[in-house]
Formats: structure tokens, C-alpha cells, sequence
């Protein structure tokens, strides 16, 4: 068996003993992130049975995955990375989903885009909690009315989604993050890698985003 196949299993099987503990039903859906691995390590997993996968650049989707997706129609990919607005056209020609909505300006560039080409992607809206500098998403006091810019353009928000600061009490951060998502009647949360996927699962994420537990370390 293929050692990514073999540590996605090992991943399901963790999440599921948490689950069971936790007498949590709902299970995550985990999306596999095979930014800059290539397709014949995706392959395997593709071939095994497993269709969610993340990328943090357009360019390299684009090289990627419309082939790829043609054969396979059940795959759905997931941009996880900053999106700039002059490559929006671009990605929702490939993109289901965009985790990483921060902006007013992002927001009404994906509504215009997706109505070009009669698409519903899926969104996440980004949130920096901790206001870090280096890491983009919206301040939680803009929060709210980028909520209603999204609203306002008609884009399906599934929920929220977060990258947790390094150096601090995962569980504090992502009981927030849980909180805040059920004070909008999201659905869906967004946040949990391949450190913390566990304690994610923990706080009612809903989407899961791991790599190098699945592909190994990236060179």
C-alpha cells in the first residue's frame, strides 16, 4: 500500500477513536494538501478513493488539476492560500472552494468572477484572531461586515476558517474560533493541519487541512 494512503488511513483512524471518546457523530472531511507535491504522489490517493485536496497557489492548480479533474469528476480543490485579486479569474475556473476570503475587495472580485462562469464556490471567510502581522484574514471586529459584503454578493459562506498562532494554548484559540462560527449560524469550520488536527476536531472543525501527515515532509 502506498505510504500516503497508508498515513490517511492512520489519520481517519486517530480521528475516529477522538470522535468516539469525545461521543461526537459528525466526522470532518479531511483535505489532503499536495501543494507543491506532484501528481504521481496524489495519484495513489486519488485512486484509493479520496477526493478532497488543497492548494495555496493558482498557478500551480492551474498546471495541476484540470485533467486531473476532468477523469475525475468527484475531485473537489481547495485554495487554502492568500488569494490575490488579479489571479480571481483564474481560480474559480479551478477552484470548489476558496478558505481564504479576507477582504471586501476579494469578496466582490469572486462574486463578479463565479457569475461570469454561473459557478457557486464555496467559501470560507479567514479570520486572524490574534492580529498577527506576518498572516492574513479579517480582524475580528471587521468580521461582521465582511460577513454582510458576502451576503450582499450572493457567495455561499460555508463558514470560518483560521491558521492558530504559534506559541499558544491551541484549545483556547480554536474554542473561540468555534464560538465565534456558531454566533453566525455557520455550518461548516475551517482550521486544523497536521499538528493539531486532532484538538481541531476537538472544537467542531468541519474541515480539516493536512499535509505533511499524509505526503511527508515537503523538500
Amino acid at each position: 500500500m502506498d505510504h500516503s494512503v497508508q498515513n490517511l488511513i492512520n489519520i481517519k483512524n486517530n480521528i475516529n477513536s477522538k470522535l468516539e471518546y469525545l461521543k461526537i457523530n459528525k466526522c470532518p472531511n479531511i483535505i489532503a494538501v499536495s501543494k507543491t507535491f506532484k501528481l504521481e504522489r496524489i495519484m495513489p490517493l486519488i485512486q484509493y478513493g479520496h477526493f478532497d485536496y488543497g492548494e495555496n497557489k493558482v498557478q500551480e492548480a492551474i498546471e495541476k488539476w484540470p485533467e486531473v479533474k476532468k477523469d475525475n469528476p468527484k475531485i473537489k480543490l481547495h485554495m487554502i492560500g492568500k488569494l490575490q485579486t488579479n489571479k480571481v479569474k483564474f481560480a474559480v475556473k479551478v477552484f470548489d472552494y476558496i478558505h481564504s476570503v479576507d477582504s471586501f475587495k476579494l469578496a466582490e472580485k469572486i462574486a463578479t468572477e463565479q457569475k461570469k462562469l454561473n459557478k457557486n464556490i464555496k467559501i470560507f471567510i479567514q479570520v486572524n484572531l490574534a492580529n498577527e502581522i506576518q498572516k492574513s484574514g479579517v480582524n475580528k471586529k471587521d468580521l461582521s461586515d465582511l460577513v454582510d459584503c458576502c451576503k450582499i454578493n450572493h457567495l455561499n459562506v460555508l463558514g470560518l476558517m483560521c491558521i492558530p498562532p504559534l506559541n499558544t494554548d491551541l484549545n483556547v484559540y480554536f474554542k473561540e474560533m468555534q464560538v465565534l462560527n456558531k454566533s453566525y449560524n455557520f455550518n461548516d469550520l475551517s482550521m486544523g493541519m497536521s499538528s493539531d488536527y486532532l484538538q481541531a476536531t476537538a472544537n467542531s472543525s468541519t474541515y480539516l487541512r493536512i499535509g505533511s501527515s499524509i505526503f511527508g515532509k515537503r523538500t
